[in-house]
């Protein structure tokens, strides 16, 4: 599998992750608590999570503070970013194992939910295949997944909606042509997957019950959920 991207390896890219986060990824706290409510209505009050792309902690957070009980499991190929999550999470980092590499990494659980935010579209096809496949085999049967990341119509409005994400990062006031230069770097540096893609994906690997839980402009969310038989 791929490295992590440079931006999670340069030093002042790793220390405003957060502030990025925020500012590029619209409803990103709604996110957050849409997941956690959702991984609520299965996982128990001793349950444990696999966070994949755990880097930065901001989701772990989240879950962490709400969940007294839960234990966390997180895995992401970046060592910094994962020093970024032991910062962000504080003393709540005592319930969370931290692994370096990926999903391959993650002990064998088996988990009763898992999450995959933000990290998928870094992943060429046959790779998310993997991964998918690996989240899959760690989850107790009829488990949650939760997923989200870019995931856009490979049509003539593809170039449209990665302007209009790029407008939204870069604020009312950005530069029309840096818009267009970050649409077009996201276009290129990103192996963007069309929606019906991300749903044959899941389904390929195993998943059932496949559908999607929030959308914010280019950007996708999916729940689905490990075979319950089988």
């Amino acid at each position: 599998m791929r490295d992590s991207p440079p931006s999670f390896s340069d030093p002042a890219a790793v220390a405003s992750y957060a502030d990025r986060a925020r500012r590029s990824v619209p409803g990103l706290d709604v996110l957050h608590g849409i997941v956690e409510q959702i991984l609520a209505e299965s996982v128990p009050n001793d349950g444990r999570v696999l966070v994949v792309g755990a880097g930065g902690g901001l989701e772990l957070t989240h879950l962490a503070e709400r969940h007294d009980g839960w234990t966390f499991d997180g895995v992401d190929p970046s060592a910094p970013m994962l020093d970024v999550a032991r910062e962000t999470m504080g003393a709540l980092a005592a319930r969370v194992a931290l692994h370096e590499g990926y999903v391959t990494d993650a002990p064998e659980g088996p988990f009763d939910a898992a999450t995959c935010l933000l990290t998928l579209h870094f992943l060429p096809r046959d790779e998310r295949l993997r991964t998918l496949r690996e989240i899959r085999r760690r989850l107790r049967p009829g488990a949650p997944l939760l997923t989200f990341h870019h995931s856009v119509p490979a049509n003539d409005a593809r170039a449209a909606w990665l302007e209009r994400h790029a407008r939204f990062a870069a604020g009312p006031d950005a530069d029309p042509a840096q818009v267009a230069e970050r649409a077009a770097a996201l276009s290129m540096q990103l192996p963007i997957l069309d929606p019906d893609e991300d749903e044959a994906l899941l389904r390929e690997a195993g998943f059932e019950d496949v559908g999607t839980y929030y959308t914010a402009l280019t950007l996708r969310g999916w729940l689905a959920y490990a075979p319950r038989f089988g």
